[in-house]
């Protein structure tokens, strides 16, 4: 088997003597290819160029995934996890063991699935698109902190986008209705952040995305839905709107930033697709 290892070093659970470990055990086990990137953009390069691997891994967090993908959606060749980033909100939905060695196993013996992607402007996403609150939150992150805090960095950030909330109305064109509201979550996977579900009937194997709007727009409606999310309570409220859909449109008369799978990715407008058995992927 030939197996591509593309490998983040700067991703917040990985240690050289942790590549070392990962790089001997596959080169036991197969010929291995092995990259480390060095910049953004590198974990595409490098998995777009590849043409004859069996295997793909990612070492890394969802940055880093989303980059792979996107370097490969489409191609048979599938993708194995290898959760080391900060959150990894694709290996959680997966349940993709911690542990490097226990997560090496499954993907050099696990069969892969087909699996639906999200595509925002030309881009792929693997599990979901913020538009509004958390997506402003990520564009303000300090750049100069996040390597030291991580998480904290993004909650440092979101507490003080709240203090000055005062969130664009946003627009949402789909199946010929209109819809009107402050914070959208759009994907295919129900976890959000780790163990959170903004939108918790999501499946990567559903050829479709699940939209959850928050149609209210003042600070107290945003910290109940926050504390709803927590509860498993937010799609029962009667300013949460919750569907399915295949295509979306998305536009407002205002700046309104967008994340993707965590990381900042611009601004609006967007159209917003699903992408079915766009992957193959082995969890």
């Amino acid at each position: 088997m030939k197996v591509k290892l593309i490998a983040n070093p700067i991703a917040s659970r990985i240690s050289s003597r942790q590549l070392k470990k990962i790089e001997k055990f596959l080169r036991h086990r197969a010929s291995l290819d092995f990259s480390i990137t060095a910049e953004r953009g590198d974990a595409e390069t490098y998995a777009r160029a590849d043409k004859d691997s069996d295997l793909i891994i990612a070492a890394g967090g969802d940055g880093t995934i989303n980059e792979i993908i996107n370097g490969i959606a489409g191609r048979e060749t599938p993708l194995a996890i290898l959760p080391m980033g900060m959150s990894n909100v694709l290996a959680t939905e997966l349940k993709i063991p911690m542990d490097i060695e226990e997560a090496l196993n499954i993907a050099l013996t696990k069969p892969p699935r087909k699996v639906s992607l999200g595509m925002i402007n030309g881009r792929y996403f693997a599990s979901m698109a913020g538009i509004g609150f958390d997506a402003e939150a990520v564009f303000h992150v300090n750049p100069r902190i996040k390597p030291i805090f991580w998480k904290g960095a993004y909650i440092l950030s979101g507490l003080k986008v709240l203090l000055k909330y005062k969130p664009p109305l946003i627009h949402i064109k789909a199946n010929n209705e209109l819809l009107h509201g402050y914070t959208a979550i759009i994907g295919n996977a129900s976890c959000y952040a780790g163990y959170f579900k903004v939108i918790p009937q999501a499946s990567l194997l559903s050829p479709s995305l699940d939209l959850c709007l928050l149609m209210g727009g003042t600070r107290s409606d945003l910290l109940r839905f926050v504390i709803g999310v927590i509860t498993q309570r937010h799609t029962k409220f009667k300013d949460v709107y919750y569907a399915k859909y295949n295509e979306l449109e998305i536009f407002s008369e205002n700046v309104v930033h967008i994340q993707i799978d965590g990381d900042y990715f611009g601004t609006l407008p967007a159209k917003i697709s699903v992408v079915p058995d766009a992957l193959n992927l082995i969890w």
